[in-house]
């Protein structure tokens, strides 16, 4: 146990996952710091599917009704066939309405959960959140961590009990404790493009749908948007040999989604976003007094919307832990858990999940293809299966797995 259990707890990025830690800290009156680099909560067009199991905690820590009334409820997802242009498979989250309150997931964007855990944390006095404030090193000490920040204003250290990392996949904090990442990088990129064009009238009934096509996969899906009206997002991969000038031009995204969604007049795009996919776990999600979560610990490709929920559960995990020890209800070693649970729960959940998701959508063999179908529907008409998937999916079996875990 530290013996200056009053310092601060200190938070590398307030993206998601660092906000919602931060809060889950200072709703148990723990004084906590989030040092943001960016100027202002980023809001590219990121994580958006909020799953049960997050739903639950994010009720825990009483924002889920802002969560739902700021996003969109969707109990389905469907995969399609694009040749065939058939549903070949639709999962219902409706099958979870024993287990969960939530038997659905919410399409909001995560730099939505961002601002609404940092607008919560303006009520803490004990909570503190600065923006263009960049973790760039830390040292650590017997008594805990001292960090370094740069701001506008020049460098400057700060003393903390513990760190948490949440500063994304290319994370300082990360690279500072020496620790690997991991896994590999997909060749090709994904790019995302949002439009305020109505694709529900292309895919009405289902607003998350994963089209897979052994010539050019893609994935479609509706956001709330900020405001002007709800957003559809289309996703999709792209060549390894194409540059950010061929694809990101307006002529090249406007003709990739004719090709995809082809429809008279051209697209009104609002967002075109384009990035590298991992695939990378850290070999470690703790050091010392230092911890990782979210995109320092873990990435993935975005297909199942497993990543964020992840990092969020990362964060609920963490601070009740941290808050037990700070309580002196339990020993320092119980920290050790962190680790030990949400590292093979990531690689058992996430990884392999998403690996066999994007497998599955860009997969050329038609025998394979024919296969994956089956199985598919074999497991939607198996009411036990089905249910079972949707566990999996939305992540309450890694939870309930969690659980099951002698403490």
């Amino acid at each position: 146990m530290h013996s200056s259990s009053q310092r601060p707890i200190l938070i590398a990025g307030g993206g998601p996952v660092g906000a919602i830690a931060a809060l889950a800290l200072a709703q148990q009156g723990l004084p906590v710091q989030v040092f943001e680099a960016g100027d202002k909560i980023n809001d590219m067009p990121r994580a958006a599917t909020t799953h049960a199991a997050t739903l639950e905690m994010l009720a825990g820590l009483g924002m889920v009704d802002e969560v739902i009334q700021r996003g969109y409820v969707e109990p389905l997802f469907r995969i399609w066939d694009r040749p065939s242009r058939q549903i070949m498979a639709e999962f219902d989250f409706g099958v979870l309405k024993g287990e969960t309150p939530y038997p659905f997931c919410v399409q909001c964007e995560q730099h939505k959960l961002a601002a609404m855990a940092i607008e919560r944390l303006k009520g803490f006095p004990h909570a503190k959140v600065e923006f263009s404030a960049k973790v760039t090193a830390l040292t650590q000490s017997a008594d805990g961590v001292e960090i370094e920040v740069e701001t506008v204003d020049g460098a400057r250290k700060i003393a903390g009990s513990y760190l948490i990392g949440a500063d994304g996949g290319r994370s300082t904090v990360r690279k500072a404790l020496g620790i690997e990442f991991e896994g590999y990088t997909h060749p090709e990129r994904f790019m995302i493009l949002t439009t305020t064009f109505d694709l529900g009238t292309m895919y009405p009934g289902c607003t998350r749908n994963y089209v897979s096509d052994p010539e050019a996969w893609f994935s479609v899906f509706k956001v709330s948007g900020d405001g002007d009206g709800p957003l559809w997002r289309v996703l999709s991969s792209t060549g390894p040999e194409q540059t950010d000038e061929e694809l990101m031009n307006p002529v090249a995204t406007e003709a990739r989604l004719q090709r995809f969604l082809p429809k008279d007049g051209a697209y009104d795009v609002v967002h075109r976003n384009l990035y590298n996919v991992h695939q990378r776990v850290a070999a470690s999600f703790r050091k010392g007094s230092v911890f990782l979560a979210g995109d320092a610990a873990h990435v993935n490709n975005p297909l199942g919307g497993l990543g964020l929920n992840f990092g969020i559960h990362d964060a609920v995990e963490l601070s009740e832990l941290l808050g037990r020890v700070i309580r002196h209800e339990a020993p320092e070693d119980i920290l050790d858990e962190y680790d030990l649970h949400r590292r093979p729960l990531n690689i058992e959940f996430v990884q392999q999940q998403t690996v066999a998701n994007k497998k599955r959508m860009e997969e050329k063999d038609p025998a394979a293809r024919a296969k994956d179908f089956e199985q598919l529907r074999r497991t939607m008409n198996d009411p036990a299966a089905h249910r079972a998937y949707a566990r999996k999916a939305s992540l309450i079996e890694s939870v309930k797995r969690r659980s099951a875990v002698p403490a």
